[in-house]
Order: C-alpha cells, then sequence, then structure tokens
C-alpha cells in the first residue's frame, strides 16, 4: 500500500507518452514543462531493496559511460540522446521522397546516355563500315606520284622532267544498259602542280584514231574495252586494271612520255549521283546548247543548257556532258572540262565533307560505280592538294583552236567500213607537234619554281648545235638567259656540265645531270675561255656528241 501511495505521490517529472530511456525520449510532451536536458530524480530504495523506476522500458543494461565509448559510437550516442520531433520526420519524409524521385531521373537520365550512346556507336560504325567497304571497291590502289604527300620530294625519285606533276587520266563509261557500255566516251588528262598550286585539264577526243598495241589502228575510245576482252584475270580487278594498262599503252606516243599515275573510271550513273548528292553544280555555260537527238531524255525539251550562269543537278549534268550530234566532239570536251572544275569547286567547299549525308551519298555513288587505283593516304594527299588550288588556277588545254590547232577530222577505214575520226593535223601517227604543245604547257613545278638561269655554249665545230639544244630546253620549261659558241673550240667528247649555283637548285641540277647523262663540277673548266654572264646558275658545254644525247 505504501508502495503503491509512495509511487503515486511522486512528483511528476513531465512524464510524456512514450518510451523514456537514458535520457531519450520519443514523442511529444504532455505538458509545457517538458525539459528534455533535465535528468530525471534518483527513485528511493525500499525496504525489499527494490529500485523504483519512471513508467516506460528500460534495458536490462546499464548504458556505457560516454567516457568508454570511441568518437563514432559517441556521436551515436549523443544523437540518440535527442528527441526526434514531429518535424523531423516529416523532413526525413520529403528528403526520402526527393530522393527516390532523383533516383528514378538518374536512371531515366542513365538509359537516355546509354541509347545516344549506342546511336553514336552505330552511327559511326556505319559510316566506318561504309567508308571500308567503298574503300575496298573504289580504292584499289597501285597508283604512285612522287609528290602526291610532299612537296620536298627526294631527288633519287625524279629522273625527267614532268616527274613531279600529279597525273590523273579521267574516264567515263556508258555502263550497264547503255551501248558500248565499256567504250571510254570521256577521257581527260588532270595534271596538277602541287608545288606552285596549279592545274591543267587536257581533253583527248574520244574518236582520236591511234594504234592499239595488238589490235591495230582504231578509235582511242577502244582501247580499254579491247583490254578488258583480251584480259586473262579472273577478277574484276583484275580485268579492269589490265583493261587501263593497255589504254595507257595507247596513250604513250601521243602524250610522249607524260606518266599517268593514277586512273579514275566511273559510269554515268556514278557521274549523276555524285552530282546530285553534292547538291548540284553551277556552270557558266558559253553558249545555249540545242541538242533534238537527245530531248527525250530532257522532258522532250531540245534545250539542253541557255547561255549564262546554270545550276544544274545529275540529270542535266551528264546530258551537257554527252551531247555531240549538233556540236563538235573538241566542243564537248570543253563542256566536259568546266564540269569537272565546277565538281571539284563544289565536292572541296567546307559545307560538304561536312555534312554526313552528303557524305553519305558520294560514298554510295563512288561505291557502286567507280573504279580508281588510288589509296586512301594518297586521296587524303590530293584532298589536301587541291584544296590548295583556286579554281582561277585550273586551265584547259585547246589542241583545236589556231595558233594550236594541232588535231582536225578525217575519214579513216576499219576493215572496209570507213568512218570519221579524229587525227593529228600532220597526218596520223605523227605527234612531234602535239609534243613540243605539251612539253611548254606541262612544266616540270620544281624547275618552274626554281627558273635557274642557264648558259649553254659550243664547244665544237658544228654550228648549232647550242641552239638546237637551247630550243630543246625551253620545251621544257628551262631558263635559257645565253646561247652561244665557246671561244675555244676543243670538241670535247662528252657534255660538260657546271653547276654554279651550289646546293640552291638541286631539283634542276638533278634533272640536267640526268638529262646529259653527266656528274656537274663547280667550276667552269678554263681551257674553253667561257665568261658566263653575272647571275647565271648553271653552265652546259656542248662536246661532239651533243647531237646523239639530245632526245626528241
Amino acid at each position: 500500500m505504501e508502495k503503491h501511495k509512495g509511487r503515486k505521490g511522486r512528483q511528476n517529472t513531465g512524464s510524456i507518452d512514450g518510451i523514456v530511456q537514458s535520457g531519450r525520449t520519443i514523442g511529444f510532451p504532455t505538458h509545457s514543462s517538458y525539459q528534455p536536458n533535465r535528468q530525471a530524480p534518483t527513485p528511493t530504495p525500499t525496504l525489499d531493496n527494490f529500485r523504483l523506476r519512471t513508467d516506460g522500458f528500460h534495458p536490462q543494461r546499464e548504458a556505457m559511460p560516454a567516457h568508454q565509448l570511441d568518437q563514432s559510437e559517441a556521436e551515436e550516442a549523443h544523437l540518440l540522446d535527442e528527441p526526434i520531433i514531429l518535424d523531423d520526420i516529416r523532413e526525413r519524409k520529403r528528403k526520402l521522397r526527393f530522393w527516390q524521385r532523383h533516383a528514378k531521373l538518374k536512371r531515366r537520365l542513365k538509359k537516355t546516355a546509354m541509347a545516344f550512346t549506342v546511336l553514336v556507336l552505330a552511327a559511326g560504325g556505319y559510316f566506318g563500315y561504309k567508308l571500308y567497304t567503298t574503300q575496298k571497291r573504289v580504292l584499289a590502289g597501285g597508283g604512285r606520284a612522287a609528290a602526291i604527300c610532299t612537296d620536298n620530294v627526294d631527288v633519287s625519285q625524279l629522273h625527267h622532267e614532268g616527274d613531279s606533276r600529279i597525273n590523273i587520266l579521267l574516264l567515263g563509261i556508258g555502263g550497264p544498259g547503255h551501248d558500248g557500255p565499256n567504250l571510254t566516251d570521256t577521257i581527260l588528262l588532270a595534271s596538277i602542280d602541287p608545288i606552285n598550286d596549279s592545274s591543267v585539264l587536257l581533253s583527248i577526243p574520244r574518236d582520236l584514231w591511234v594504234n592499239i598495241p595488238g589490235v591495230g589502228y582504231d578509235k582511242i575510245n577502244a582501247a580499254y574495252p579491247d583490254g578488258l576482252a583480251a584480259s586473262r584475270s579472273k577478277t574484276a580487278l583484275g580485268q579492269k586494271s589490265d583493261g587501263l594498262t593497255l589504254l595507257d599503252k595507247t596513250l604513250q606516243p601521243v602524250l610522249d612520255g607524260v606518266p599517268i599515275h593514277y586512273h579514275v573510271l566511273l559510269n554515268f550513273e556514278a557521274f549523276k549521283q555524285t552530282v546530285d548528292a553534292l547538291g548540284g553544280v553551277t556552270v557558266n555555260v558559253p553558249e545555249t546548247l540545242y541538242d533534238p537527238t537527245i530531248a527525250w531524255e530532257n522532258h522532250n525539251n531540245p534545250v539542253i543548257a541557255v547561255k549564262g550562269v546554270q545550276h544544274m543537278d545529275g540529270d542535266q549534268a551528264l546530258l551537257y556532258a554527252r551531247s555531240r550530234e549538233t556540236s563538235s566532239d573538241f566542243a564537248r570536251g570543253e563542256r566536259q572540262r568546266l564540269l569537272i572544275s565546277a565538281i571539284k569547286q563544289k565536292a572541296l567547299s567546307a559545307g560538304t565533307f561536312a555534312n554526313p549525308l552528303k557524305i553519305s551519298g558520294l560514298l554510295s555513288s563512288l561505291g557502286n560505280n567507280v573504279f580508281t587505283d588510288f589509296s586512301s593516304t594518297d586521296v587524303r594527299c590530293l584532298y589536301h592538294q587541291l584544296s590548295t588550288i583556286p579554281s582561277s588556277s585550273i586551265k584547259s588545254l585547246d589542241m583545236v583552236t589556231p595558233p594550236n590547232q594541232l588535231l582536225t577530222t578525217g575519214t579513216e577505214f576499219r576493215g572496209s567500213s570507213a568512218t570519221s575520226a579524229v587525227e593529228p593535223l600532220a597526218g596520223v601517227g605523227n605527234y612531234s607537234a602535239i609534243h613540243v604543245f605539251l612539253r611548254s604547257r606541262l612544266p616540270d613545278p620544281y624547275i618552274k619554281k626554281e627558273n635557274a638561269p642557264i648558259a649553254i655554249y659550243n664547244a665544237t665545230g658544228t654550228a648549232g648545235l647550242a641552239t638546237a639544244e637551247a630550243g630543246q630546253l625551253k620545251q621544257y620549261g628551262y631558263n635559257i638567259r645565253k646561247v652561244d659558241s665557246a671561244p675555244n673550240i676543243t670538241s670535247p667528247s662528252e657534255p660538260i656540265l657546271v653547276n654554279l649555283s651550289g646546293s640552291q637548285d638541286k631539283y634542276t641540277l638533278n634533272y640536267l645531270e640526268s638529262r646529259l647523262g653527266v656528274t656537274a663540277v663547280g667550276r667552269v673548266p678554263s681551257q674553253f675561255g667561257i665568261n658566263p654572264p653575272q647571275g647565271v646558275k648553271f653552265v652546259i658545254i656542248l662536246g661532239s656528241n651533243a647531237s646523239s644525247s639530245l632526245p626528241d
């Protein structure tokens, strides 16, 4: 009875609904006098040695004193001593909902990032695969030009004047679905000077009457298909290579040793698709082209192109390049050169190569309908070199307009059949005038750049040798400063080359040594009594074998 009375009469110390444990209170105080940091009074012992305790749950083991806990345990114990209020619970719930939403957002962002990465990789893989497969079909490799990737060519790679140019033979064929699908209806020589940033386009008439090795006389557009037919290769690549080899051999007498470093062979469909992939090309049409024979391909309109600046799509550009019935073969070649220049300008524009869709379109065109013997490295180097050549520095060679009227039309016989053909003005097979023309129009880039003054002396009793040598060298672009006879005629058996430039003009020195078949000396031999003009870098003294040492 006393025990219960004692409990009932004990002073209320701010009890609360809930659990009280060693100063930790859970719940809300029921009285405004609640003091969470106030220590509970020590209970009074009873006669039966039972300790009075406050209402609530008590652990059987007393809490460990704070000084016996390590730092992390002490911090946790301190937190346990603080009351948990409703605002804390609400804040924790709010934070829990926030982090749940944040976790969902993170998962969505992660999935989006992964999907984007997959798309990028897929697109990169697609273009990479497309480029690889295109390269396998288009860039067969095998061609080689010494100056394709450098303007500091090792002189040991240059043997004849013109070796530092880059010469590309551009060939257009009808392709499947056309009469004579492999006849080369377009033959263009693109000769690039990578040292002085210029280029020349020479149109070779498809009807030029030539001697095809192993076949006989025919139009030059038959050389490639003749090579295909004679090929023993079992692959399409090998057959194309054999066809191009026969065409090169046929052209050698015409071009006088101008080397063909690379070939580009494309059909009509490739030409159209390439122009369309570029978004069309802009051409300044010199005169209106009227051709009713192909009007059915031009929506029954006989006017193929109107004079003035015209924007052409692939179909119109092809008709403009192919038309020949109402104009000459020579005019047709000029139109093709205009189109090639327009394509080059559009293809090298920044917008074209920065647009993946246009690149994809170009790759599709090239991959299906084009063959070249470029390597991938050659193409990258060529792109860089072409991008430095302004359109104003691309010239066309005309071999039919006076004073360079070198070709004419005539009638030739193939078996018993007469056919109209193009032939040299000097006669069938006589290309000497064409040789002189090409030498002067396709000078070696290094000879042109160094422009080293040369003096030529005749040390023999044969008149005219120095003049003949000077004329020959001028054709190749050499800078001839003086032509004379040596004061003392000694008639050396071999020509003498004197290098007064030291190491300044190494390319000119290399070509002259190769041409004359001698090694240069450092000063003029005194026995000839020669005193060359101021500024002359090379002196050539001709000997008795001069006439035999001058190649045509």
